[in-house]
């Protein structure tokens, strides 16, 4: 089964992330737990933890369906000792919220290198930084998210992905997130079926199915290997629909949350409905797939 949702608003409390999840028709939602542009929050009260349990359990969405996404202040392959520390005190003190919450998952950007380090001790660096925080934190789950590759930010390819994979333990414990959009931007042509079938065949080789806990669907603004990362919406950009319809299809991405980080919130219930019309349709060719980008 397909669990689809959007990466919805907490203003108010994280109580409210699973109400504004309903309302758009979802069945799976990211939130921030906290600011995502500040360092530190206020600790989770008793009461707001047992108002955000009550209120996933009253609209019908499971913790394992939440894809909590970490602050972007966090930069985990930091090549600045200070830099690095702050940002493995502030990744740990995520995983606490979560723990706190229920939530098994927590996505986050593994990092970026700012041009001072190379891109295997970057890479060194973000693992240390995940085992850190696994010995602290117990239950939660690191998914680590696949980048687009701007500016100097690692984690651009499925090779980046498996060898942080290699370096982090209890294996248990990690996972991936792949964006449609990352994806595309760091040159994953995922345009039509066929093209789709070879990209998921090299993820699987090259990661592994077992590791895929997530995933974000978006359109893209930029083109194909460009680098650059700009969400767009799902039948508009250089994307097309095809590789929505090949996930809505293919039950290796079943049981996972789905989410919408698209450009227009006010489309997210018309852009859920969409994906979930997209499920046993087949065989999506060249000309079809420019007619979706062209809308």
């Amino acid at each position: 089964m397909k669990y689809v949702g959007a990466h919805v608003s907490a203003a108010g409390g994280v109580a409210q992330a699973p109400l504004n999840a309903a309302a758009i028709g979802a069945k799976a939602f990211a939130l921030f737990t906290k600011n995502q542009r500040q360092w530190h929050a206020k600790p989770l009260t008793e009461e707001e933890v047992e108002a955000f349990r009550a209120n996933l359990a009253a609209v019908g969405i499971s913790p394992h369906h939440v894809l909590p996404h970490d602050s972007y202040l966090i930069n985990l392959g930091h090549p600045g000792a200070a830099g690095l520390a702050k940002s493995r005190a502030a990744f740990v003190e995520e995983m606490q919220r979560c723990y706190t919450l229920g939530l098994p998952l927590l996505n986050f950007h593994p990092g970026a290198h700012l041009g001072a380090i190379d891109e295997e001790e970057c890479l060194r660096r973000v693992a240390e930084s995940v085992n850190e925080a696994l010995a602290r934190v117990p239950e939660v789950t690191a998914v680590i998210e696949i980048t687009a590759g701007q500016g100097s930010w690692v984690g651009y390819s499925f090779d980046h992905l498996a060898r942080l994979i290699e370096q982090i333990e209890p294996k248990e414990r990690v996972g991936v997130c792949l964006d449609t959009c990352h994806m595309f931007a760091a040159g994953y042509d995922l345009r039509t079926e066929n093209r789709c079938e070879k990209v998921f065949a090299e993820f699987d080789r090259v990661v592994g199915f077992r590791y895929l806990r997530g995933m974000h669907l978006n359109g893209s603004k930029a083109k194909l290997g460009s680098r650059v990362d700009r969400h767009d919406v799902l039948t508009e950009g250089e994307l097309g629909l095809a590789v929505f319809r090949y996930v809505m299809n293919d039950p290796r991405f079943d049981g996972i949350p789905l989410i919408l980080e698209t450009i227009d919130e006010a489309r997210w219930p018309e852009e859920i409905r969409l994906l979930y019309g997209l499920v046993q349709e087949r065989g999506l060719g060249e000309e079809d797939n420019e007619r979706s980008r062209q809308g």
